[in-house]
């Protein structure tokens, strides 16, 4: 029966989580100075033997959570919430894993506490020996002298976090999961409801979109603030497609101060509220591309001045755009043009490679463009809309991370068709991405050859299953 299966995968995947969790006590992003003593670097031999325990931590959860998969739609929705809670709950008390980004947010909210720009200077400004000064020597290399490009609702959360914890860095990491437990909570919440709005298995969707290993690792265990950015961009919909525009659109304005790119669902509570609106078609339109955006603007500005950290979120949003990350194909291919016509010309390739990434970016505003006008037309439901746009925005984007698929799975995932062919798309390169990076956020080069395999590999099964008779009693991959 399902029922035994799932529980079977249940467990699976627990022995993953705690292989990957146990894995990272000595292999994970570890600070530079731990003055109570538990997350201490340790010898070649154990970093070695940990790392190879992670790496088959998380193959055995992606495993689980692939079975799992197969008959998720049919599970019911308090089961896959006692899974999901289940494989987070390992991962809570682990040091940061896949990433050294929760040191930045701990030094960068000192930095707010102690006065500094945070927009103006990096981690570097802090006295190594005051409040913060751990977690800025544990910050990434490039990210040291780096002004944050997150929003002042963040900051502030990081502020909080900080002022509590003194900057103790277990404490601290421990307090800005909890903040990432929470954005989950509030995701399976709202992946619940579009679900049901769209008249979808709850349970597929949290499987896709909560239950999610790539989100697992690095929201949970990275402790990444996209979490909390995609809960509250999602939570405004909902919200706005229950008829209550104005707080939607609020929600999305708090989640925009956490990170830019949510800001595009407001062009998606548009058009929810231009196809509900009475009156003159001009007027209609007009109402849905202006209201939301006033009323997260003046989110956006009252939590500004509420913070005191000041408006230079508006200059620091391309910081991240500077560091080449090689899953960003126009930056690949604008490096590869410019360093091809600096060796026939001798041109500079900069300029080359800033070229193709700004139209990268121009062909990502005009699809996104398209699908609001489709689903305008209704063509496309509205979240579903958003999501297509969100994975259009990263795919063209100049800076892409394995987690920034998240910004468009978890919208996809509550709103997509039983036969949608882009789900088996996204459980793929969510079940290959966590394998690019080490789970101490460095990014070797046998990890895109570790993804690759797992894309081979899944692709393979995909099409495996689609030919295969589903049987009895047992759900497909949707």
């Amino acid at each position: 029966m399902w029922e035994i299966s799932a529980v079977g995968y249940r467990r699976l995947g627990v022995a993953g989580a705690v292989a990957v969790a146990a894995g990272g006590w000595a292999a994970g992003s570890l600070p530079a100075r731990d003055p109570w003593g538990l997350w201490v670097a340790h010898g070649t031999a154990t970093t070695v033997a940990a790392a190879v325990l992670a790496y088959a931590g998380l193959t055995l959860l992606i495993a689980a959570w692939w079975g799992y998969g197969r008959g998720a739609r049919e599970v019911p929705v308090r089961e896959t919430l006692r899974t999901l809670a289940w494989w987070a709950g390992p991962l809570l008390l682990a040091p940061p894993l896949y990433s050294a980004d929760a040191y930045s947010y701990i030094a960068q909210g000192a930095m707010v506490l102690e006065g500094h720009d945070v927009y103006g200077a990096g981690p570097s400004v802090l006295d190594p020996g005051g409040l913060g000064g751990d977690a800025a020597a544990s910050v990434g290399g490039h990210w040291t002298d780096t002004p944050a490009p997150y929003g002042p609702v963040f900051l502030a959360l990081a502020q909080a976090v900080t002022w509590v914890t003194g900057g103790t860095i277990v404490p601290a990491v421990l307090g800005l999961r909890l903040i990432a437990v929470g954005a989950l909570a509030l995701t399976a919440w709202a992946l619940r409801s579009l679900a049901r709005e769209r008249g979808g298995s709850e349970s597929g969707a949290l499987w896709l979109g909560a239950l999610n290993p790539l989100l697992l690792i690095h929201v949970v265990g990275g402790v990444h603030n996209d979490g909390l950015m995609i809960a509250l961009m999602l939570a405004g919909v909902v919200c706005a497609l229950r008829g209550r525009w104005i707080l939607g659109s609020a929600l999305v304005g708090l989640a925009a101060m956490v990170k830019s790119p949510a800001a595009v669902a407001l062009l998606f509570i548009g058009v929810i509220v231009a196809r509900a609106a009475a009156g003159p078609r001009a007027r209609r339109l007009a109402t849905g591309l202006l209201a939301p955006g006033l009323v997260a603007a003046a989110v956006a500005a009252a939590a500004t001045l509420l913070t005191g950290t000041g408006f230079g979120w508006l200059r620091t949003q391309g910081v991240a755009g500077t560091i080449h990350t090689a899953l960003s194909a126009t930056s690949d291919l604008g490096l590869g043009l410019g360093h091809a016509l600096h060796l026939l010309a001798g041109t500079d390739p900069a300029p080359v490679k800033a070229a193709v990434q700004q139209l990268g970016l121009a062909a990502a505003l005009a699809l996104i463009a398209y699908l609001a006008w489709r689903s305008l037309r209704g063509h496309l439901h509205p979240a579903h809309a958003l999501g297509l746009a969100l994975l259009a925005l990263v795919a063209l984007s100049p800076v892409v991370q394995p987690w920034y698929l998240l910004w468009s799975v978890t919208a996809l995932a509550a709103t997509a068709t039983p036969d949608s062919r882009i789900v088996p798309a996204l459980a793929v390169l969510s079940a290959a991405l966590p394998y690019e990076t080490q789970p101490s956020g460095h990014t070797p080069a046998y990890g895109f050859v570790l993804a690759g395999l797992v894309c081979v590999g899944g692709a393979w099964l995909v099409r495996r299953e689609r030919r295969a008779p589903v049987p009895s009693g047992s759900g497909t991959l949707s």
